[in-house]
C-alpha cells in the first residue's frame, strides 16, 4: 500500500505536472480529484496540493473549492490561485496586480521547514495577475520577489504553506526541492513509487480496458504512438491489434516511409499506409484560423480511419491513440481548463468515441519524458524514442496563413500595438540601444496565466554585434508581459534590413508545405551534423507569410523541456547559424530567417 498525495486541479496547465513529477522525482504516489471532491476521495492522504488556475479567485463563476478539503488534518500546500484558496479561507484578502508577471523572478525567502536545504536567494517562476495582500490572522510571510511582498507564507500551527511561483516547473531552480520537503519531511510519505509500477499499471489497464475486443491503434510515428504500439504488442495478442499510419501530406521529408521501415523492424504486424494527401489539402484549402485548421485535421484523420477500417466502428472494436496529459490540459480537457488550442486528437469525433467508452489512451496521464522512459523499458531503439516530437497537425500549424481580409485587420492591429513596443523598449534597462522592434502584422498562439492568447509577434534587431542571449531572453519576457497586443518576440537573422513589412496572402498547399519540409530538413540536419540535435528538447521550424515583396519568413523555435508545460529558449551557436542561414535563404520564395526567443509561457513552443 502506497503512502499518496492529493493534487487537487484548480484548472491551470500544471495539476498533472504537480503529480507526475511527485511520482517520478520524489517517488510518491499522486491522486487528482476536482476541487469540489467529497472530503471522503482524500481518505488516507498523507498531504494535499492545491494546484493553479487560470481563473482570478475575486471573478464571478471562478473556480471553488470545497471548505471542507481545507479543513482537513493534514498538511495543504497551495501554488498561486491554490494559495490564493487557502489566503481567502482563512480570511486574508488577495487583489488582482498591477503588473501581471509571466516568468522568472528572484525569491528571497526566511528560515522555514519548507525550504530545507534551499539557498536565501533563489530563481523561480511566476505566472499570475493576483496575488495575496493581506496574510490571515496566524501565518506568516516566508518568501518575497521584487513585486510580490507576499510569495510565499505559511501557518506551522494549522499545517498551511502558499507558493505565488510554480515550484513544480523546471524554470523554477530548486522548485522540486521545495515540493519534497513538502511531501517528504511535513507530510511524512514513503517514497516507494517507481515507473516500473506505472509500467505493469498501465499494462493491466490495457487488458482491463480492451475486454478482449480488437484494437486500432492510429501510429504518427512519433514518440507517444510508437510507445503506445509497442505497450499494445506487450499487453494484447497479436490477432487483437492492428495499426494504421495515415500520411496526410503534412509530414517532414520522407518522414511516413522512415515510420513504416522502422515500425516494420520492430516487428508490428497488420501495419498499413495511406496516402491522404490529397484529401487533406483539399480540406484545408483556404482556411486560416489555427483551432479551424486543427480541428479539420483531427477530423479527417477520424474518417479516414473509418474509412479505411469500416469494421472498426463496431461495438467489438476500441481505438488506441498516444495522447499525453499536454495534449488534453490545453484543449479544455479537465473540468476547469481553458482552451488554449484544440489538439487533433480532442476534436469532437473522438470526445465522442470517449464518452461511448471505445478509445483507450494509455499514457493519457504521462508527459514526454515518462513516456521516454517506458519506452526505454520496453527495449524501443534510441533514435524512435528520444527523436524530437512532432504535432500530430504536422506542418498544417507550423505553416501560417492569411487570407486578404486578415492581413487587413493585422496592419490596423499593429498601428495601436507599434507604439506600446517602442515605449517598452525605451524603458527596459537591457533593451534601450540593445535591439529595435517591430510588431509584425501576423498573428500566433500563446498562453498567458493559463489562457491562451491570439496576438503578435514582434521582430528584433539587434543594433549590437554580440548579442547577450540570457539577457535577451529575459528582455523578451518583461516585453511581452508588459505589453498587450504580443505573445512573443523573434531575433532576425538574415537581412539586416529592418523594412520586414510586406504580409503576404498564403495557405495550405502542395508546393508551400514542400517549401517548408525541404527549410525543416535543413534546420534538422544542422542540427545533427553540428551534434546538437540531443541536446535540445524540439526545433519546431515555422513559415511566416510576411517578407520583403513576395517571399516568407523562416522562423526557428529551439527550445528545452522536459513536459512541454513550459519551455525555455535553447541558445544555439554562431557556426550553426553560419551554416543554415545561407541555405534557407537559397530556397524559392525566403526572403528572412529568424529565431524565436520566446520562452514558454508566454509563447506557446507551436506558433498555432
Amino acid at each position: 500500500m502506497h503512502d499518496t498525495i492529493v493534487v487537487v486541479d484548480n484548472g491551470g496547465q500544471f495539476a498533472h505536472l504537480i503529480a507526475t513529477k511527485v511520482r517520478d522525482t520524489v517517488h510518491v504516489k499522486t491522486i487528482i480529484v476536482d476541487p469540489s471532491s467529497d472530503v471522503s476521495e482524500f481518505e488516507g492522504a498523507k498531504g494535499i496540493i492545491l494546484s493553479g488556475g487560470p481563473d482570478s479567485i475575486n471573478e464571478e463563476g471562478s473556480v471553488r473549492i470545497n471548505p471542507a478539503i481545507i479543513e482537513l488534518d493534514v498538511p495543504i500546500l497551495g501554488l498561486c490561485y491554490g494559495m490564493h484558496q487557502i489566503a481567502m479561507h482563512y480570511s486574508g484578502l488577495v487583489e488582482g496586480s498591477d503588473l501581471k508577471e509571466y516568468g522568472f523572478a528572484g525569491l528571497h525567502i526566511e528560515d522555514n521547514a519548507i525550504f530545507r536545504g534551499i539557498p536565501q536567494d533563489d530563481r523561480v517562476w511566476m505566472s499570475h495577475g493576483d496575488k495575496v495582500t493581506r496574510l490571515p490572522e496566524g501565518f506568516q510571510t516566508v518568501g518575497v520577489t521584487e513585486n510580490c511582498p507576499i510569495a510565499a507564507f505559511s501557518d506551522h500551527k494549522r499545517k498551511r504553506w502558499g507558493f505565488q511561483y510554480h515550484p513544480e516547473v523546471e524554470d523554477t531552480v530548486h522548485g522540486m526541492e521545495m515540493i519534497g520537503n513538502f511531501v517528504v519531511d511535513i507530510c511524512g510519505a514513503s517514497e516507494d513509487w517507481t515507473v516500473a509500477a506505472n509500467l505493469g499499471e498501465i499494462t493491466k489497464d490495457i487488458v482491463n480496458e480492451t475486454r478482449g475486443r480488437k484494437v486500432l491503434c492510429l501510429v504518427s510515428g512519433g514518440v507517444d504512438s510508437t510507445v503506445v504500439a509497442a505497450l499494445l504488442n506487450k499487453a494484447l495478442p497479436e490477432d487483437r491489434t492492428y495499426f494504421i499510419h495515415v500520411d496526410t501530406g503534412l509530414m517532414r521529408k520522407n518522414e511516413s516511409a522512415k515510420v513504416e521501415k522502422a515500425l516494420r523492424e520492430r516487428g508490428l504486424k497488420n501495419f498499413k499506409v495511406i496516402d491522404a494527401t490529397n484529401r487533406y489539402l483539399s480540406s484545408l484549402d483556404k482556411k486560416v484560423e489555427p483551432e479551424e485548421k486543427r480541428k479539420i485535421i483531427g477530423r479527417l484523420f477520424i474518417d479516414i480511419t473509418n474509412d479505411e477500417v469500416s469494421m472498426a466502428q463496431g461495438d467489438e472494436w476500441v481505438l488506441a491513440q498516444g495522447t499525453l496529459y499536454p495534449d488534453t490540459i490545453e484543449s479544455g480537457g479537465t473540468r476547469n481548463a481553458d482552451v488554449i488550442k484544440t489538439h487533433h486528437n480532442r476534436v469532437d469525433v473522438i470526445m465522442q468515441m470517449i464518452e461511448e467508452g471505445r478509445v483507450i489512451e494509455p499514457v493519457k496521464d504521462l508527459y514526454k519524458a515518462e513516456v521516454r522512459e517506458v519506452g526505454e523499458m520496453l527495449g524501443l531503439p534510441k533514435d524512435l524514442v528520444h527523436r524530437h516530437p512532432f504535432p500530430g497537425p504536422g506542418l498544417g500549424i507550423r505553416a501560417l496563413c492569411q487570407n486578404l481580409e486578415l492581413i487587413k485587420e493585422n496592419i490596423e492591429a499593429v498601428e495601436n500595438v507599434q507604439p506600446k513596443v517602442e515605449e517598452g523598449i525605451l524603458n527596459d534597462p537591457w533593451g534601450k540601444g540593445k535591439v529595435e522592434g517591430m510588431v509584425l502584422p501576423v498573428l500566433s498562439v500563446g498562453v498567458k496565466g493559463d489562457a491562451r492568447s491570439y496576438e503578435h509577434p514582434v521582430a528584433l534587431w539587434g543594433l549590437e554585434e554580440e548579442i547577450d542571449w540570457n539577457e535577451l531572453k529575459l528582455f523578451s519576457t518583461r516585453l511581452v508581459n508588459r505589453t498587450k497586443g504580443i505573445n512573443r518576440c523573434i531575433l532576425m537573422l538574415h537581412p539586416e534590413d529592418r523594412d520586414l513589412t510586406s504580409p503576404v496572402e498564403r495557405y495550405i498547399t502542395s508546393d508551400r508545405m514542400d517549401l517548408l519540409r525541404e527549410a525543416d530538413a535543413i534546420v534538422m540536419q544542422g542540427l545533427r551534423d553540428h551534434g546538437l540535435y540531443d541536446s535540445i528538447w524540439q526545433c519546431p521550424t515555422v513559415l511566416v507569410p510576411i517578407g520583403y515583396g513576395g517571399g516568407e519568413t523562416v522562423v526557428i523555435r529551439p527550445v528545452w523541456s522536459k513536459r512541454a508545460m513550459t519551455a525555455e529558449v535553447s541558445e544555439l551557436p554562431n557556426e550553426l547559424y553560419d551554416d543554415i542561414v545561407p541555405r534557407l535563404m537559397a530556397l524559392e520564395g525566403i526572403d528572412a530567417v529568424a529565431v524565436d526567443v520566446t520562452s514558454k509561457p508566454p509563447g506557446t513552443i507551436e506558433w498555432e
